[in-house]
């Protein structure tokens, strides 16, 4: 089956095209958010060529594809009546969801399709790193500081990627919300920031205008896109339509840039360091325990597709320590997952699905879980809690050695020279715990007790 056709079909057993409110993808899923879930036919998406399982979040519908995923997107959005962002469309009533789980839906949204780049960008992090630390090159020499320009442009002006991708979640212009970003991150700013010489700008000598350096920061820039996507309606509903071409854009620039430096920005900043001081808080009661918490949330998270919600507290740790201790957990969980699948292999008795499990394990040892996960662990659901059981051993190990890293990489074997320095034996045993711990409990658990 082509993937038109595999695209035409998602389409229809969705509900069709009127029943499509936004659709956007993440590194293998597509995301849908639709008027009625009564219209999905579930068993009949299961069934298609390429689909690997389907999972619902909440509201939102998530259809497990694959690495390919994006090929089947941009097929979507050339059959979908969608703006893909450049002018508000009316917005839905939904059922209202609870703070916590729409900032969690709401930052898996926008990060799922950045990861590439950032994910990019940091293994060319975590290969500086490793070139480093075993003397090959070092960070004087015109060679590192090129590399490091390639490594850290993104993380520098994350804002930018992430006002587009806020953007398409929130369903209004891209520009603006490129130009909400180009606002915080203008030089008068970032600069005042590093000085440390004033803490805020008076506007009109009446209103303060806080100071601060937002390279790399995430939260203020998603809520200010979100006022923004808001803004942006009220302000084109008001202006007559023969002026809404300038007029529009123009107050909607000054309502929502103004209101992002002086409420939006500086709240999201200390939400950022709020969800970084909560991450600490767990650590400070011991980091141990602090290790099983997260190896026990992140199979999870992954399975139900909000694990991206973890990232703007990596990303804050990285902007204002230098380091995070969340990454290598997140690794050690994916090696539990591979390691789980890997012991339900010898439950399989066909070639088919034998191959469906290889497959799977190269897939999550290269970073990407989820094949295992739809197409392995959730048809052995004690495979599945093999892994957790894995996860929360190995990342506590790591946790208790203070594992730790220096830049934001992805959780595959190419990591692993990011992790070369003085923390490197701790993590490569915790990784030997974590796979042969699942691969030992996923084989008793899935193929040995189901004999009996």
């Amino acid at each position: 089956m082509e993937k038109q056709e595999v695209a035409a079909k998602i389409i229809e057993y969705v509900g069709g095209k009127d029943n499509i409110i936004n659709a956007w993808h993440c590194m293998t899923r597509l995301r849908f958010d639709l008027k009625n879930k009564d219209l999905i036919k579930q068993e009949e998406i299961k069934n298609l060529e390429g689909v690997m399982g389907i999972q619902f979040a909440k509201d939102q519908l998530q259809i497990v594809i694959g690495t390919s995923v994006h090929k089947y997107y941009e097929i979507l959005m050339e059959m979908l009546p969608l703006n893909d962002g450049q002018a508000p469309v009316k917005r839905e009533e939904k059922q209202k969801k609870d703070f916590i789980t729409w900032f969690m839906d709401m930052v898996s949204g926008v990060f799922g399709p950045i990861v590439p780049a950032i994910a990019g960008a940091g293994m060319i992090k975590g290969l500086i790193g490793g070139l480093v630390a075993l003397g090959v090159i070092t960070n004087t020499t015109d060679t590192y500081k090129i590399i490091d320009m390639l490594a850290s442009g993104v993380f520098t002006f994350l804002p930018f990627f992430i006002a587009v991708s806020a953007a398409k979640k929130f369903q209004t212009n891209q520009y603006l919300a490129a130009a909400i970003a180009s606002i915080i991150m203008y030089p008068t700013m970032v600069d005042a920031a590093k000085a440390k010489e004033i803490s805020s700008f008076l506007f009109a000598g009446v209103i303060p205008v806080p100071v601060f350096n937002y390279s790399g920061s995430v939260i203020p820039i998603i809520f200010g896109v979100f006022a923004l996507s808001y803004i942006y309606k009220w302000v084109d509903k008001v202006v007559p339509e023969a002026a809404r071409t300038v007029v529009t854009p123009t107050f909607t620039l000054l309502i929502s840039g103004f209101f992002t430096l002086t409420v939006i920005g500086p709240v999201g900043i200390y939400m950022g360091k709020g969800l970084a001081g909560m991450l600490d808080f767990l650590f400070g009661i011991s980091p141990i325990f602090a290790g099983f918490v997260m190896g026990l949330i992140r199979p999870v998270s992954i399975l139900v597709g909000m694990h991206h919600a973890m990232t703007p507290i990596a990303l804050e740790n990285f902007a204002t320590k230098g380091w995070d201790m969340l990454m290598p957990m997140m690794f050690i969980a994916n090696l539990s997952i591979v390691g789980a699948a890997c012991g339900c292999y010898f439950k399989e008795t066909t070639q088919r699905d034998k191959s469906i499990v290889l497959s799977a394990v190269l897939s999550g040892i290269l970073g990407i879980t989820e094949p295992a996960l739809f197409g392995v662990l959730t048809k052995y659901k004690k495979g599945f809690l093999a892994a957790t059981i894995a996860s929360c051993v190995g990342s506590a190990f790591i946790g208790a050695f203070g594992v730790r890293l220096y830049g934001y990489i992805t959780s595959s074997v190419f990591s692993i020279p990011a992790y070369i320095g003085p923390y490197f034996v701790y993590a490569a045993m915790g990784w030997i715990i974590a796979f042969g711990l699942s691969f030992f409990l996923s084989y008793l658990f899935v193929v040995k007790m189901d004999k009996k």
